[in-house]
């Protein structure tokens, strides 16, 4: 086996590497002689048949196990011979027909590319100035979620019945629709309640339904928009059958002891401690999120090292990928943004750098401090995804066990957030006191208004 560097730039190293045909031959043979003893061929006696007669039944699939091992064997000695810490699994690329070679026509040529980790220092983490947004509860935030909470939980009164539907009322429904006279799937329910003025249907179906009388009927016409979820109807002008069987009013909103009792709980009083306790909570995960946004910052700037371009260009690939596709469901293009597509796609491999480059950064500090991701943490954070397919919760636990990408994709954030705790808990942080609306700003929006402020 010869093993040539072509390539040595940066964290990228390329290798030529040719098998001959004599080599791969020995090793079909060696193979065939290993197996012999074991084989029963109808004509000889049980181990006895020839190699060269075991090569013209077998030398073909023979040889595309000697290659793939060939090809083994020298990504491994080109790591080993020459000390090589790849990033991730080398790229294996065939010279020449790799058909001749299973044939023994051709020597075996194929070139190794490998991204090497970066050597790099850890900047001291005991050093790093973070600033921390937070804010305080106020009464107000609480009677606030405390109107929200009997909002969601409001009740209705029936209308009298020469009284007409108003916004916020809840009528009971009846409906068809059909496009161009013909009933279309899923256009069809009986007794439906519908909170005139939530938006849970289409543009315009709402809106039509006020001012008509329990008993009434009415056709809706409606436009489906251009970018509805069900392509078959996208875009169609409709006509839905209505009646109205029943039109119920929005009771006055009370915060009282009732609405505790219909929370489960005994008192006024403990629903306010709840609630409060509650607001307290968003106000430290929306503060914990500035956080964690500067933290992250902070290390992208205390840290510039060369990074390995194939692990950049498959974050920008998965980043594009889905920018791509959200500019196609929103019917725009880079102008729309304001952008050349060029100047996007700078922009995206600007933020796939920074992501691979805190990636490396996060896992050299956890390694360094210890810090792993215990199997009970999988577990539960697996169940909790499990959650959110109701029904379905065996077949998630299923598809986890068997995909270690997917484990992986579980395990990243919160190996990401343990090392952001672990930082946080030595770095120099000092409180800034916001109001309630900057706190819950986008860490990108909090920043530029505090700048103007």
């Amino acid at each position: 086996m010869q093993i040539t560097e072509t390539v040595s730039e940066g964290l990228r190293r390329e290798y030529h590497v040719v098998v001959t045909q004599g080599d791969l031959d020995k090793k079909v043979t060696a193979r065939l002689e290993e197996m012999k003893p074991r084989m029963h061929l109808k004509g000889f006696r049980p181990g006895k048949a020839p190699v060269s007669f075991l090569k013209k039944q077998f030398g073909k699939s023979m040889m595309g196990e000697a290659v793939e091992e060939a090809v083994n064997e020298g990504s491994k000695k080109a790591i080993e011979d020459n000390a090589l810490k790849p990033a991730f699994q080398p790229q294996v690329e065939p010279v020449g027909a790799i058909e001749q070679v299973v044939e023994g026509k051709a020597d075996l040529e194929f070139t190794i590319k490998i991204d090497l980790m970066p050597d790099f220092d850890l900047a001291d983490v005991s050093k790093l100035k973070i600033e921390r947004l937070v804010s305080d509860v106020t009464d107000a935030d609480v009677d606030e979620a405390l109107r929200r909470l009997a909002e969601q939980s409001k009740t209705y009164s029936p209308r009298e019945p020469d009284e007409k539907s108003e916004l916020d009322d809840m009528v009971k429904l009846d409906f068809e629709g059909s496009i161009d006279g013909t009933p279309f799937t899923g256009g069809k329910a009986s007794d439906f309640d519908l909170v005139l003025g939530s938006g849970q249907f289409i543009p315009g179906f709402e809106e039509q339904l006020l001012g008509l009388k329990s008993g009434e009927s009415k056709d809706v016409n409606v436009a489906f928009p251009g970018d509805y979820p069900e392509a078959s109807l996208a875009g169609k002008d409709a006509v839905f059958a209505v009646t109205v069987k029943e039109i119920k009013k929005p009771d006055p909103l009370t915060v009282d002891a009732e609405l505790a009792k219909r929370l489960g709980l005994d008192s006024l009083a403990t629903l306010k401690d709840r609630v409060r306790d509650q607001v307290k909570s968003d106000f430290q995960r929306a503060s914990r999120l500035h956080l964690k946004r500067r933290i992250l910052d902070a290390l992208d700037k205390e840290h510039s090292f060369p990074l390995p371009p194939a692990m950049v260009e498959g974050e920008f690939n998965g980043i594009w990928s889905a920018v791509e596709t959200e500019l196609k469901r929103e019917g725009k293009t880079a102008a729309d943004e304001g952008k050349t597509e060029e100047e996007l796609k700078k922009e995206y491999h600007d933020i796939a750098e920074r992501r691979v480059r805190l990636g490396l950064v996060l896992a050299r500090l956890g390694e360094q401090n210890g810090l792993s991701v215990a199997n009970d943490e999988m577990q539960r954070a697996i169940a909790a995804r499990a959650r959110q397919f109701p029904g379905q919760e065996q077949q998630v636990f299923e598809y986890y066990s068997k995909n270690a990408q997917a484990q992986a994709e579980i395990r990243a954030p919160i190996f990401e957030d343990k090392v952001v705790d672990f930082i946080a808990e030595l770095a120099d942080i000092t409180d800034r006191k916001v109001d309630r609306e900057t706190l819950f700003l986008d860490p990108d929006e909090a920043e530029e208004k505090l700048k103007s402020a």
